[in-house]
């Protein structure tokens, strides 16, 4: 354990203090991020819950991506919640409750046609985040059912982790067909290929972040953008090696590929911009009945 925390830490390292190449940086935009499974399917369970809150930093923005790596960064500040299929008396055949804190550094650039997104950090699971203890609060200040779960959930642990993406985006018409792969190994160790499509009133020239759980892409860096509807379509397959969220111990293997299917609509104000997306997760165990539907939202104010 302490051998990963170290390296963990020496990779996150490597972003923080990559050369700055003698040009003074400025924040220049924030993402966030937020998914539930109850405005999915009005359910509480597997992949119920997720937020992330992230900062761009660089030297400046154009509305491209730079040439060179650590030009612009994104440290990303993540809390989700995975849950068995009930927070009462799970089924025998059930994943473990894990509530979980993640740091990422990530650096994006684009080389000829191909973008490119590379990152490393730490993932924290167990009693230790207090995440299950949050959730257990909430639910008491909505009179919502207690978690019961949480003397069963996963042990306190910490996974450094690598992510890695690679995106070709294809102008048609007045939409953009993305086609990507997308790697990790830390937490979770899985290879995906996947497309995305956007059309309508899209925002141009914004930097557009990938939401972890869902696939949805969000602006993290504000573009231009005019009032109206814009749409997303996307849809994505992953093999999967292994997950620390299922851990060997528990008798419940991951399913070897999983899919995810997306869709989402942003309608554009003056001064306000609202997202709604929802997005299709098959089953990530061996032994889960079904897959889920699981809601997002993400609201942005202009001043």
């Amino acid at each position: 354990m302490m051998l990963k925390c170290i390296a963990g830490l020496a990779l996150a390292a490597l972003f923080l203090a990559a050369p700055l190449h003698a040009e003074e940086r400025a924040t220049l935009g924030y993402g966030r991020f937020f998914n539930n499974d109850y405005i999915g399917d009005h359910d509480d369970r597997w992949r119920t819950g997720s937020y992330a809150l992230s900062v761009l930093r660089g030297t400046g923005w154009n509305g491209a991506l730079p040439s060179r790596a650590f030009d612009l960064r994104e440290y990303r500040f993540g809390a989700a919640i995975i849950a068995p299929s009930t927070l009462k008396v799970p089924p025998p055949v059930d994943r473990r409750y894990g509530g979980t804190l993640s740091f990422l550094a990530q650096t994006y650039l684009q080389r000829g046609a191909i973008e490119m997104r590379f990152g490393a950090g730490l993932t924290a699971v167990g009693p230790g985040t207090s995440v299950g203890a949050v959730h257990k609060q909430l639910h008491y200040w909505l009179s919502a059912p207690r978690p019961r779960v949480l003397a069963d959930q996963l042990p306190n642990a910490l996974y450094p982790v690598l992510t890695a993406e690679f995106g070709a985006p294809l102008q048609i018409g007045g939409a953009e067909l993305r086609p990507f792969v997308e790697a990790r190994a830390g937490d979770e160790d899985w290879l995906r290929a996947g497309v995305d499509l956007a059309f309508g009133s899209r925002e141009t020239g914004a930097l557009w972040l990938r939401d972890e759980t869902t696939g949805q892409r969000y602006v993290g860096i504000a573009g231009q953008s005019r009032p109206g509807f814009s749409f997303v379509l996307g849809a994505d397959l992953a093999r999967v090696w292994r997950s620390a969220w299922l851990p060997e111990a528990d008798g419940i293997a991951p399913e070897p590929l999983r899919q995810r299917l997306r869709a989402g609509v942003t309608w554009q104000g003056k001064n306000f911009a609202l997202f709604y997306g929802v997005t299709w997760l098959s089953e990530e165990f061996e032994g889960q009945p079904e897959g889920q539907a699981v809601g997002s939202l993400r609201a942005r104010f202009n001043f």
